[in-house]
């Protein structure tokens, strides 16, 4: 007999599974549908995807419980054509999710700035694979820049979350809806592709966010004056005006909604920063870094955009460097070096194509880093 402590496998089983008995209980899941399930009870009213890997698990998994509660589930014919679908259910102010892997968000980018333009909450979930082109299902992170410089065209961003487990990748799709709403914006949880394939015991806990007051919405004008949700402003001086609004929600997005996490931070000599499966490999090489005597911690962002810029600027007059640890060929690493501005030094590690830089290459880069940092007589001696 299962214990309460003891984890239930479940794989792409049927959600009966995961009834009201399993609350509390750690149940063994992959990140696809553990993100699927979050989802759904965080109250997502409608789901439009298209298959790709390495998130297919995730659109098979709506596939299966949306229809049993009794909620919108369509495979779109293309990501083009799930991205405008999401568009037109957000706008009566349904709470839409959208999943994707890197090709498959780069077909989405028009739409997700029609999106931010015409301010309608939408969650997205990039499970990130190998590129540039259709690259590799294997791990990557190389979408950072296309995650929080933009996607497509026109002065906006959007909130990116990006987990570093399977739990975590939970809490975070129902606080992805609560973004979405609170600011009426697209919101994306970046995720590579371990974290969508890994399994791990999570507990069966979620929450749904509080429905926001959607007085923008698109539900029928029967009884009130008609409402248009746009982002087409074809006079200059209404764009203008348009941006100026849009601007002050970035803004205050970026002072309010900064998330991130440390490990080791208060003595540390040198600081690797690292998001998702890079800070979980960084974790290991700082436990491994400071057995041999060398003392390293961790400062992970959890949310990508806005960045924790200032947390490390404060970090940076108290240590000897920062090391920026990736799945690509170094993307985040420019947000570091601006945040830092140059009070330390800032290098870079990381592996391409699928492959997962190995905890004694990130120890070695650290020591690279200390030797060219610390005083002669102390550098000899390490």
């Amino acid at each position: 007999m299962t214990t309460s402590h003891a984890p239930v496998p479940v794989g792409a089983r049927r959600a009966a599974a995961l009834g009201s008995h399993h609350h509390g209980r750690r149940v063994l899941m992959k990140g696809n549908e553990a993100m699927a399930e979050a989802a759904i009870r965080a109250g997502c009213d409608a789901y439009f995807g298209y298959p790709i890997t390495p998130q297919a698990e995730l659109l098979e998994w709506m596939a299966r419980r949306m229809p049993e509660e009794g909620r919108p589930f369509i495979q779109a014919e293309s990501e083009l054509g799930a991205i405008n679908m999401a568009l037109g259910a957000a706008a009566t102010g349904a709470r839409v999710l959208v999943s994707s892997s890197s090709p498959g968000i780069s077909l989405m980018a028009e739409a997700m700035s029609y999106m931010a333009g015409s301010e309608v909450p939408v969650v997205l979930v990039n499970v990130m694979r190998g590129g540039p082109g259709l690259g590799s299902i294997g791990p990557s992170q190389a979408d950072y820049f296309q995650a929080v410089k933009g996607h497509g065209h026109g002065d906006y961003r959007v909130p990116v979350l990006a987990p570093a487990s399977i739990t975590e990748a939970m809490a975070l799709t129902a606080d992805a809806f609560e973004l979405a709403e609170r600011y009426r914006t697209p919101v994306m949880l970046l995720a590579d592709g371990i974290l969508g394939q890994a399994m791990e015991p999570v507990e069966m806990v979620f929450r749904e966010p509080p429905r926001q007051s959607a007085e923008w919405a698109l539900t029928g004008a029967d009884g009130r004056p008609p409402r248009v949700v746009r982002s087409l402003h074809l006079k200059p001086e209404d764009l203008e005006a348009h941006n100026r609004h849009l601007q002050a929600k970035f803004a205050a997005i970026a002072e309010r909604e900064v998330r991130h996490d440390g490990e080791h931070l208060e003595d540390a000599d040198l600081v690797i920063v690292a998001y998702g499966t890079a800070a979980r490999v960084a974790r290991t090489a700082v436990a491994q870094a400071r057995a041999d005597g060398l003392r390293a911690g961790l400062f992970r962002p959890i949310s990508l955009w806005p960045f924790p810029s200032e947390q490390l600027a404060g970090l940076a007059s108290r240590v000897r460097g920062f090391l920026v640890v990736e799945l690509s060929a170094g993307q985040m690493v420019e947000d570091v070096r601006l945040a830092v501005e140059g009070r330390a030094p800032v290098t870079f590690t990381g592996r391409m194509g699928g492959i997962v830089p190995t905890p004694g290459e990130v120890v070695d880069a650290l020591r690279r880093l200390w030797a060219t940092t610390a005083p002669r007589s102390e550098g000899a001696s390490r």
